[in-house]
C-alpha cells in the first residue's frame, strides 16, 4: 500500500516512511527537520509556521514517493 501525504500527515511519519523525502522539505525551505518538535507537527502546521504553500509541498512529496 502506497503512502499518501495529506495536510494531516506528520513530518516524522513521512520521514520514517522514506528518509529521502527530507530533500523535498529542505527544497521548500523547511530546515528544522532535526528538531524533535518538528517531527510531531502536521504538514499543514509546519507550512503555516514557515510560510510555505502546503499544497505545493504535498504535491512535491507525493510526486517524490510515487
Amino acid at each position: 500500500m502506497a503512502f499518501t501525504v495529506t495536510k494531516d500527515s506528520l513530518i516524522g511519519d513521512i520521514l520514517d516512511y522514506d528518509g529521502t523525502t527530507a530533500e523535498c522539505f529542505l527544497e521548500a525551505g523547511m530546515h528544522c527537520l532535526g528538531c524533535p518538535a518538528a517531527r510531531g507537527e502536521s504538514i499543514e502546521q509546519a507550512c503555516e509556521v514557515h510560510g510555505i504553500d502546503v499544497n505545493e509541498l504535498i504535491e512535491a512529496l507525493n510526486k517524490h514517493l510515487a
